[in-house]
């Protein structure tokens, strides 16, 4: 069989690809006949295999030249491959502890050939609507964070390199563009593709799209989003782009990736986590209220940002005299005045991040694409009253967002509407 032109693969033909693909071959032995494979696909956009055999497994993943969830009334270039590929590798230099290893791609194929995430290893949001604490969650995604965005901004990195890098990166624009859509557009007009818990939430859908000052603040955000090639972001750093177990975290599906507004990933991943607190009061039973598990979940957020906030200064400190050309060493000089532009950085990174959360929290409440943590709770009524806590907080969050100076005025907020 020939791979020289895009074809979709199923369970017989992956076999075939896989035979003529020693990069491939060689991870799982040569017993064909024992591989045991299995399609996981349950995201929007790809087709996921497992792929185990005697000696190995490895995980194969294949864009369609289509949204998977709706089907081919919705284009979508399968070039997403090339940049997730090449996120993967250029965010798994940065962080191998969290990345999981490339073995192969494929552009024509669209096909990317990587290291399998093998069981205890669950989607950190199934872990967090089953309430299991993860003790090095908020050190690790600090950690993933810190690296890959502080070394692929300019504060690393002198502008000649950064426009190349930006310009590789421009070519994914359709992912850009369905962001901008489901996330800065939608939710705040009538669209066909929002959805919400209706009827419960019909007035406060209704009240999202007749916000003025909500509109402001969110132009704010899209145009950031639009126009800031700040680092290279993953771009859709949710809780089901990370696995975990109760010792590693892995970032996976960066197909979004683009150089864009650092706190785009910063606040999708604090967002996600905020959702997941506001969703416990649904999954409460009893003997388990979730009331430990709802401080467990304020701590990590409380933790991410600041571990993070700590590291990335740090790499900031070790490499002020480096090629980075946004503070040039020789005009900040001044302890004092390096001290100033640092915390001036950080504080609007802290504002952008909350902003963008904020957004990710309404968009999954009042948009298209909705979450596990909130569709799980079986009760419309129950999962409508934990929605509007979530939807109240994002609302105020995005609109007042520059008045918090750290994230323990955030999280003492969270406490206040829950």
């Amino acid at each position: 069989m020939s791979f020289e032109e895009f074809k979709p693969l199923n369970e017989k033909s992956l076999v075939d690809y896989i035979k003529a693909t020693p990069a491939l071959s060689s991870r799982i032995g040569d017993k064909y006949e024992e591989l045991v494979i299995k399609e996981v696909g349950d995201g929007n956009l790809n087709f996921v295999f497992i792929v185990a055999g005697s000696t190995g497994s490895l995980v194969i993943k294949q864009a369609l030249p289509y949204i998977r969830c709706i089907g081919e009334s919705w284009p979508m270039t399968k070039e997403r491959a090339y940049f997730e590929a090449t996120t993967l590798r250029k965010h798994g230099a940065l962080s191998p502890d969290h990345v999981p290893e490339v073995y192969h791609f494929d552009r024509t194929m669209a096909l990317i050939g990587m290291r399998y995430l093998e069981p205890p290893h669950i989607i950190l949001r199934k872990g967090l609507v089953a309430g299991i604490e993860y003790p090095f969650l908020a050190e690790h995604m600090s950690d993933y964070m810190a690296k890959t965005l502080f070394f692929t901004s300019l504060l690393y990195h002198d502008t000649t390199e950064h426009r190349r890098a930006v310009t590789e990166f421009c070519g994914n624009v359709e992912l850009c563009r369905l962001t901008e859509q489901v996330v800065f557009s939608d939710p705040y007009r009538v669209s066909t593709f929002n959805r919400w818990t209706s009827p419960f939430l019909d007035d406060d859908a209704k009240a999202v799209r007749e916000d003025s000052t909500l509109k402001l603040e969110i132009a704010e955000l899209k145009s950031m989003f639009c126009e800031r090639a700040q680092a290279l972001i993953h771009g859709d750093l949710h809780t089901g782009s990370v696995m975990v177990t109760q010792d590693s975290t892995q970032v996976i599906d960066p197909e979004f990736s683009f150089y864009g507004p650092m706190g785009f990933d910063i606040g999708a991943y604090l967002g996600n986590l905020i959702l997941a607190f506001f969703a416990q009061d649904g999954h409460a039973a009893e003997g388990n209220d979730r009331k430990d598990y709802k401080k467990w979940i304020l701590r990590t957020i409380e933790q991410t940002w600041n571990l993070f906030n700590k590291k990335f200064v740090a790499l900031w400190d070790q490499n002020k005299d480096g090629a980075g050309e946004a503070y040039l060493a020789d005009i900040y000089n001044n302890v004092e005045v390096l001290k100033l532009v640092r915390e001036n950085y950080m504080r609007n990174l802290l504002h952008d991040s909350l902003g963008f959360g904020a957004a990710k929290m309404i968009r999954r409440i009042v948009g298209v694409a909705h979450v596990e943590d909130f569709e799980s709770i079986e009760e419309d009524k129950r999962r409508a009253v934990c929605e509007r806590n979530a939807l109240e907080f994002a609302k105020m969050l995005l609109k007042e967002r520059r008045k918090f100076k750290s994230i323990g005025e955030v999280v003492s907020a969270i406490q206040q509407q829950s």
